[in-house]
């Protein structure tokens, strides 16, 4: 007999023939009361124990452990049991560093353990749609290839130490407005090129062992009763393994959810669902096999969490606190640095302002809340380095906006007669949390004033922002001289912030997410957050740089941006093409005097192509450490895979051929390199109809030959000789058609665009209708 987990704590079972029971043979002994017990939930935070199957706790993460003790709420009302707080996910996914992502997934898989959690429910790598949504801080990127790589590593590490990650929210969960209604409505390319990649990355890579469907609906079904989603996507296309828990109160007709392959709904209700799905048993409209299915899973979750289970389990506190550090600097964003005002020299004289320095806004609001083991503080951190004497601290304005006379005052005092002023600007966590979104990008009004009392009292201004969504920066971003992105930090944020400040750290960290001039230039500006229960995604496949790129907006701060105290050097890329995709190389030297990390990053694009693309789609990036006066050749692989588009002709990814350009640069755009190689294309064969164009025709390579050599001769009739019209289009270009007013070229463009059972109707076709049929019917037939 052994330890393994109920309820979150040690209970004793025989583990290891639990273990070794096939899940199979587990469920095949269960009557079907037990079997839909398993898969529903005992309490808030866990499973069922039936017959042999013991209980497992899960809880939330996705940067800290919340493990809540006595009491059970979903929205961080009550107190959950000290964990380390690790930077936000908006935070982490602007190191740009999967190996950093990883170590801070081991970190939380072993608190996880210590805390006899089997299932931690995260990452969250939805795609950041629209600065407005009040989750962001939740999510990693506006760019689906960032949210696998990084949600990747994140799950890695997670589940190397015998925990389950949740991979979340699955899908289009991109707003907190009506977020358990609304219908998400997004065409099929958008859906799998944006929403969808992130997690079919993650899963194909990972396979996390459980994926949790969101509140929302997506095109008109609700995601847990999706089976197009939860089943043909996720199981079928990406293989998917492991479980589907609902979100927690996500489920509205538990019958029609396990139908469409959701395992396990959470929390506890009673058992009032468990007795839907007996009774859709035994009236048959459920399937028991289905049913069985779902409790196999349920049965394999288990076998995991107990597999790696320790009742001894423990994590050191201080270890994870300095990575949390560690990770806080590194995601540290230098978005400006005139005059080279960063790093400070430790003997100047600092004046502190602004309440975020002394009272830290480190996390965000909602199921994530942790309970931080300690906080760091700004304000102790940077006196700790410049010495007590050397600083002086005014708040400047009140976190929640409340009367402030005299603050700002007694600030802008204090900046002028420093050499230097640090100004903590943010959010209060009152204007962003789960469960609401922004209604502006602002910060208050209370603080951009101070910014100009300040910069006018002192110009060697350094800003410092604290907050989980993008603000507007337009108003002062090209006159203050040095501004600091510190998004949301974790609970080491304030060292991390003063490391950066006077160089033990030198930044790193890269935009994820593109800071707008203003809201009314963003992407879904005016299809957000909808109405009447629908939000349509408008802009289509252009989200987040891909918008602004396509559109040639201005933008305050690029996808991708960040500074360094030093610099670097790009020489010429040089890229090969093979069968798993492209070797990008490029050197890279750190042309300035202090050791550095870039973020190498390669963007494709394909001129001419026959689909809608962004002028450039990130593929691939590499961060880089380099010494002082270090050159190195930089390798980037960028998979086959993710070159490729979702043709919605066949509901397939198909590689587009053609000579494709590569971007090498240091953001969305500041390309520094740029190069060109030839794609071998995948073969497609598209099946012809009456309705396919005459243009798709010629195209095919069984019908084009045939169609091409009748139209050439129609085309030189209606022209009034017998000269083929390609000839005539190259000798002739003048002649022109009948009354048409059109050359032979233009001709035949204008029958491209009929589909040829139309053409058929027109007097002197080259064909009858009889004739098209009997040629697509040869054309579709199977290639022998």
């Amino acid at each position: 007999m052994t330890d393994t987990l109920q309820n979150g704590r040690a209970a004793a079972v025989d583990s290891a023939a639990f273990v070794a029971t096939p899940a199979a043979e587990v469920v095949a002994a269960l009557t079907t009361e037990q079997k839909a017990g398993l898969t529903s939930g005992e309490s808030f935070w866990t499973t069922k124990q039936v017959g042999p199957v013991p209980s497992i706790m899960l809880t939330d993460g996705p940067h800290g452990v919340r493990k809540q003790d006595d009491s059970a709420d979903h929205l961080g009302m009550a107190a959950s049991v000290p964990a380390t707080c690790f930077p936000p996910a908006v935070a982490l996914g602007s190191s740009f560093d999967p190996e950093l992502l990883e170590r801070v997934g081991v970190a939380l898989g072993e608190e996880s353990r210590a805390e006899g959690v089997g299932v931690l429910l995260g990452p969250g790598i939805n795609i950041k749609r629209s600065p407005l949504c009040g989750r962001n801080f939740e999510y990693l990127s506006e760019d689906p290839l960032v949210s696998g790589v990084l949600g990747s590593a994140l799950v890695r590490g997670v589940q190397s130490q015998g925990v389950g990650a949740s991979l979340k929210h699955y899908a289009a969960n991109n707003q907190e407005d009506d977020r358990m209604r609304v219908s998400a409505d997004i065409d099929p390319r958008p859906l799998r090129e944006i929403y969808l990649r992130g997690f079919q990355r993650v899963v194909e890579d990972e396979q996390p062992w459980t994926v949790m469907c969101s509140y929302n609906r997506v095109n008109g079904v609700p995601a847990s009763q999706n089976r197009f989603l939860l089943t043909e996507v996720l199981r079928d296309e990406w293989g998917f393994d492991g479980l589907v828990v609902s979100d927690w109160g996500a489920v509205t007709d538990r019958v029609a959810a396990l139908a469409a392959g959701l395992d396990l709904e959470m929390p506890a209700n009673d058992g009032r669902s468990d007795a839907q799905v007996v009774a859709a048993v035994e009236s048959g409209e459920l399937d028991e096999s289905v049913l069985d299915a779902g409790a196999r899973r349920a049965v394999e979750l288990v076998q995991k969490a107990v597999a790696g289970a320790d009742a001894d389990a423990t994590y050191d506190v201080d270890a994870h606190h300095a990575l949390a550090r560690e990770a806080a600097a590194n995601s540290i964003v230098l978005l400006r640095n005139e005059g080279s005002l960063l790093p400070l020299a430790p003997e100047a004289s600092v004046a502190v302002i602004g309440e975020f320095a002394r009272t830290p806004r480190f996390q965000g609001g909602g199921s994530s809340h942790v309970n931080a083991t300690r906080v760091d503080a700004a304000l102790e951190s940077i006196r700790e380095v410049a010495g007590a004497d050397a600083v002086t601290f005014a708040p400047g304005f009140t976190i929640d906006g409340s009367d402030a006379a005299g603050l700002a005052d007694e600030a802008v005092a204090a900046a002028s007669s420093a050499d230097v002023a640090v100004l903590f600007l943010g959010l209060p966590a009152s204007l962003e949390s789960e469960g609401f979104d922004r209604r502006d990008i602002e910060l208050p009004a209370a603080q951009l004033e101070l910014v100009d009392r300040v910069l006018a009292a002192n110009p060697n201004t350094v800003v410092v922002l604290s907050h989980g969504g993008v603000v507007r920066l337009a108003p002062f971003a090209d006159r203050v001289p040095a501004i600091l992105e510190t998004w949301l930090l974790g609970q080491a944020g304030g060292s991390a912030v003063a490391d950066v400040l006077y160089g033990a750290v030198n930044p790193s960290g890269r935009l994820t997410e593109t800071v707008p001039v203003r809201l009314q230039d963003t992407p879904a500006w005016g299809n957000f957050p909808g109405e009447h229960g629908h939000v349509r995604y408008g802009e289509g496949l252009l989200v987040g740089y891909r918008w602004y790129d396509a559109r040639e907006l201005e933008v305050t701060y690029p996808f991708g941006h960040g500074l360094s105290y030093t610099t670097f050097e790009y020489g010429d890329a040089v890229v090969s093409s093979d069968d798993d995709g492209l070797l990008v190389r490029v050197p890279v030297t750190n042309t300035g005097g202090r050791d550095g990390a870039e973020v190498v990053q390669v963007y494709t694009s394909l001129p001419g192509s026959t689909v809608a693309r962004a002028p450039r789609e990130l593929k691939g990036f590499a961060k880089v450490t380099l010494a002082a006066g270090e050159r190195r050749d930089v390798e980037v692989r960028v998979r086959r895979t993710d070159l490729a588009y979702w043709d919605t002709r066949v509901d397939l990814w198909i590689v587009e051929g053609g000579e494709y350009t590569v971007e090498v640069g240091a953001s969305s755009r500041d390309i520094r390199s740029v190069a060109t190689v030839d794609v071998e294309a995948d073969p497609v064969r598209i099946p012809l109809t009456i309705e396919s164009t005459i243009s798709e025709v010629m195209a095919h390579p069984v019908a084009g030959p045939i169609v091409g050599q009748a139209l050439a001769a129609m085309a030189a009739d209606l022209l009034g000789g017998g000269e083929p019209a390609g000839e005539a289009a190259g000798d002739a270009p003048a002649e022109t058609a009948g009354g048409l007013g059109l050359d032979a070229e233009g001709m035949m463009q204008m029958m491209g665009a009929m589909p040829i059972g139309r053409a058929a109707m027109f007097p002197g076709s080259a064909f009858d209708l009889e004739q098209i049929e009997q040629l697509i019917a040869v054309a579709n037939a199977p290639l022998a």
